[in-house]
């Protein structure tokens, strides 16, 4: 109850209010969190009535992907953003930032797994992955070859499946 009230509260407050986080460079922390460890960690308790730190860090992996898939929006739309009075982090800091953003918030995600095998010292299967990487390849590409517009959709795409993709192996690679 408590994390749907948040959810809905922080969606109003994304575009609400006095000072809509969406359009004042804090759109990206607020996608970490609640499309990553709140998302993650309140289906677990849901489902276990228990909140394990290990399941939060897990979390961070979709939502430093869901970041990215924002990054690469705000990439996209950083020209119309600015002239909108939209102040996201790729307007504020410009292209190069976002560009770093998006690689760094992909590859944190990949490299989590490792991290939690080596934290756990087991579900050594949930590094499959990593395998989702390769879908990122050609999104982190476009990003990276300073074209705007139709290119940065298919980057946007391209994202999208990799949280998908990345996922389906995570949890598969969890319960085996």
């Amino acid at each position: 109850l408590v994390i749907g009230l948040l959810s809905i509260l922080f969606g109003i407050l994304y575009t609400g209010g006095p000072y809509p986080l969406g359009y004042n460079g804090l759109a990206d922390i607020f996608v970490l969190i609640f499309f990553g460890p709140v998302a993650v960690g309140g289906t677990y308790y849901v489902q276990a009535l228990d909140i394990n730190y290990i399941v939060i860090l897990a979390g961070l992996a979709p939502g430093f992907i869901a970041t990215a898939l924002l990054t690469v929006n705000n990439l996209r739309d950083i020209q119309t953003d600015r002239e909108a009075g939209k102040r996201t982090l790729a307007v504020r800091f410009g292209a190069t930032f976002a560009r770093m953003e998006y690689l760094l918030s992909i590859l944190i995600a990949c490299l989590l797994p490792v991290g939690l095998v080596l934290l756990t010292r087991g579900n050594y299967y949930s590094i499959i992955a990593l395998g989702s990487f390769l879908f990122a390849l050609p999104g982190i590409k476009i990003v990276f070859q300073k074209k705007g517009g139709a290119p940065l959709n298919l980057a946007l795409a391209n994202t999208g499946k990799m949280i998908l993709i990345y996922s389906v192996f995570f949890s598969i690679g969890w319960v085996i």
